[in-house]
């Protein structure tokens, strides 16, 4: 099945970072409105506890409708005692036509620099993970998921950074690139080029 990624921002710098590493025919990179991408699902680097109240998924609550941080928030409290952590993510339906599909994915536990983490890599890894079960599980698949750019904003981590990360989870979990986990070695190799 063919699954495309839409990366939106409102910054040039943001948008040419991404560029440098993202050169895929199934990867689009644009300056502009993510919720006006023609997209199944959307990516919301919420809190772990999905309130959804700022940042960019206040916009998503403006769009989609408080109810969406309630399901979310249902959810957590259902299936996870009311907390995802870092490096996990879960797909929630918003109710919408357009964009019928939140995968929510947290960057941080709570608003707070990330810079020095591997949590835009590790956000963006479970977000992909994430589609990759639903479109197991459910008849109505995801082809297609607009991410904005993860940790940029209150998380505080430089734009070659994010789309370092970003891309590197890519790579992993869309192109199979896992060679580099055959040793120890190779991992903290990995693990230190996400933070350079």
């Amino acid at each position: 099945m063919n699954f495309h990624i839409h990366l939106r921002t409102f910054d040039d710098e943001m948008a040419d970072a991404w560029r440098e590493y993202f050169n895929s025919p199934d990867v689009t990179v644009a300056v502009g409105d993510i919720l006006e991408t023609d997209t199944d699902a959307i990516l919301s680097p919420a809190n772990s506890f999905g309130f959804m109240d700022g940042g960019i998924d206040l916009v998503y609550s403006h769009f989609f409708g408080w109810e969406l941080q309630d399901s979310l928030r249902d959810l957590l409290a259902s299936e996870y005692s009311g907390e995802i952590a870092v490096g996990q993510a879960v797909v929630v339906p918003t109710g919408n036509s357009r964009i019928p599909f939140l995968v929510s994915a947290p960057t941080m536990r709570v608003p707070a620099p990330i810079d020095g983490t591997a949590n835009v890599y590790l956000a963006f890894r479970a977000a992909l993970l994430a589609v990759k079960r639903h479109n197991v599980a459910s008849p109505q698949k995801i082809t297609s998921l607009a991410s904005p750019a993860l940790g940029a904003g209150i998380g505080a981590m430089p734009f070659d950074r994010v789309a370092r990360q970003m891309h590197t989870a890519y790579r992993e979990i869309v192109l199979g690139d896992s060679a580099w986990r055959k040793t120890a070695r190779g991992v903290l190799n990995q693990h230190a080029s996400l933070l350079r």
